[in-house]
């Protein structure tokens, strides 16, 4: 029975370590010290340290004299402690913890309204393609730009850890991408430590070439953190959880309607009618043009015409009726005798 009982506890014991092997970023990611930083929607926080024995924290609003004023605020403090939106959203910056009388008895902590977003890059080309689109076979890289930072800071913790988001045209969502290469990477808990930061641990670690995993069409990606259930508490975009944007993965631009590749095409094309060319045969000697020296002679085109061909006549010789000889002397005897006979009568 005993023995059954140890092997139960080294059972216990061996899943425990391996709980937070895995899950190393919560090991004491709660703990906050005097002036640290915390997040709207965080919870569970152990505030012992920063409350240094009060148990009141006040809020001055901004140009009022602590010394001289009450708190603009006052909350009173149990362990575990959250910031929740519906008193901390409106009261952002430092919180004091107080003495008894209500005075100012040194900083407890800094109430910050959190922000997360995302860009997406094409390693390939350098380009910004957030929202954008990007060729099939090019590497992706993410930036993430967030004030979440200083959670990196806390007792024990290393980094802040941000889980990144990647929906694919079929609705599945990826755990980890797998790069051109070959290298996968996980993009659960992605431990950021500075800010902007480039998610590279080796290189780009999205490689759209695999088109069996990851096939054309139009991707959703994200970023969330989660630390101390604060976007379960606090899940407003651009917050605990980024802005949505989008990524199309195909071959071709879209903005190219035709398929066929346009070379320059602000250029204006005018199209010229055809010219008919007529060819005019005719019997003259053809007239010698003379041509400048320096110029080279082309074949002159004339616009199809209605042209009257004019033939030369040729000279013949004429012809005439034959008459019968003595025909005017004829004429003229009869003439005189017509003549005679009339001045006879006369007389």
């Amino acid at each position: 029975m005993n023995m059954i009982s140890k092997n139960a506890k080294c059972c216990v014991l061996l899943i425990l370590g391996i709980f937070f092997l895995i899950n190393p970023v919560f090991a004491a990611i709660n703990t906050i010290r005097p002036g640290e930083t915390v997040f709207i929607g965080e919870q569970g926080l152990d505030v012992t340290l920063a409350m240094e024995g009060d148990t009141q924290i006040g809020w001055w609003a901004s140009g009022a004299s602590i010394a001289g004023s009450s708190p603009t605020g006052i909350v009173t403090v149990s362990n575990p402690f959250s910031i929740t939106p519906n008193i901390f959203a409106s009261q952002t910056g430092v919180w004091y913890h107080l003495k008894p009388s209500g005075q100012a008895n040194g900083t407890a902590f800094n109430v910050a309204d959190p922000q997360l977003d995302i860009k997406l890059e094409d390693a390939t080309v350098n380009v910004d393609v957030t929202d954008k689109w990007v060729s099939t076979d090019d590497e992706i890289r993410f930036m993430i730009d967030t004030n979440l930072v200083p959670i990196s800071g806390r007792t024990g913790q290393s980094f802040t850890p941000i889980t990144i988001k990647v929906q694919s045209p079929g609705g599945s969502v990826f755990t980890s991408l797998i790069s051109n290469s070959g290298v996968t990477t996980s993009i659960v808990d992605y431990p950021v430590t500075t800010n902007p930061q480039y998610i590279l641990p080796t290189g780009p670690i999205w490689g759209t070439a695999n088109r069996a995993t990851y096939p054309p069409g139009t991707y959703t990606i994200w970023a969330e953190c989660n630390v101390n259930s604060m976007n379960n508490n606090y899940g407003v975009p651009g917050k605990t959880i980024s802005r949505k944007v989008s990524l199309l993965n195909q071959d071709q631009n879209p903005l190219i309607v035709n398929k066929e590749y346009v070379t320059n095409p602000s250029t204006q094309i005018t199209l010229v009618p055809t010219t008919k060319i007529t060819t005019i045969s005719t019997t003259t000697a053809p007239t010698t043009l003379k041509t400048p020296p320096s110029t080279t002679a082309l074949p002159t085109v004339l616009p199809e015409t209605s042209v009257e061909t004019v033939i030369p006549t040729t000279s013949l010789p004429t012809s005439t009726t034959a008459k019968s000889p003595g025909f005017e002397t004829s004429i003229v005897v009869v003439a005189m005798i017509l003549g005679l006979a009339f001045i006879f009568k006369k007389r």
